[in-house]
């Protein structure tokens, strides 16, 4: 399967600049489930400025019918 960087940039919302796994969603959902948490693009806009991407953070807001 061939990867759609550029798409997929056009729906990231990540706000970490130096992120090198940006639009590469296999590489990005790999990394941050290895640490716990869920990719920014699950999480709303001002949650994600925050960087708290845990599983712990996500399910908060499920609860709370953000999500």
């Amino acid at each position: 399967m061939e990867c759609t960087k550029e798409i997929n940039l056009r729906n990231c919302n990540c706000t970490y600049e130096p992120c090198s796994r940006k639009g590469t969603c296999c590489e990005c959902i790999r990394y941050h489930l290895k640490i716990r948490e869920l990719p920014a693009c699950v999480f709303p806009v001002l949650i994600e400025k925050t960087y708290n991407r845990s599983f712990e953070k996500f399910a908060e807001l499920v609860n709370q019918g953000k999500i």
